[in-house]
């Protein structure tokens, strides 16, 4: 791991412990060149995932952009954020264990939409006015009348 100060490509580990959510490794490292300390979180990635955007583009993964996502959705919502962090591991781990290794953009909305409904309805409805593109006003009733109906929501 590189020293975020100097650079320098050795440096030691010093401890290892799980991260709170379980799912990272915090790691306190050593570096030697310069005699500073810095924390790293890794996470276990089981398998690369290849993303298929809608334009037929194929890009990697980023769990970062997702969990930008899943954030906007919940912004200013009563969702605390170590239960944003689980969504998004747990929708990542999902991804490694149950799909192919090239994933449609599409599946990963669906599987987002599906995990917001059971946490929070206004992130729900915020998640699926941006991935269905909702243009007006009569989208997001049709949107709420299907949420509305038995069985929905």
């Amino acid at each position: 791991m590189k020293c975020p100060f100097c650079g320098v490509e050795d440096t030691q580990v010093k401890d290892s412990r799980p991260a709170e959510d379980s799912a990272a490794i915090r790691r306190r490292r050593f570096c030697a060149s310069c005699s500073s300390r810095f924390t790293t979180f890794e996470r276990v990635q089981l398998r690369d995932i290849t993303v298929i955007k809608t334009d037929g583009r194929r890009v990697p993964f980023d769990r970062e952009k997702l969990s930008r996502s899943i954030r906007v959705a919940l912004r200013k919502r009563p969702v605390e954020e170590d239960r944003i962090e689980r969504l998004v591991t747990g929708i990542q781990r999902r991804l490694e264990t149950e799909m192919e290794a090239e994933v449609n953009s599409r599946q990963i909305g669906e599987i987002v939409m599906e995990t917001l409904r059971g946490v929070d309805q206004v992130g729900y409805v915020r998640f699926a006015s941006v991935y269905r593109n909702f243009n007006e006003a009569k989208d997001f009733q049709s949107f709420l009348g299907e949420l509305g109906k038995p069985g929905k929501g």
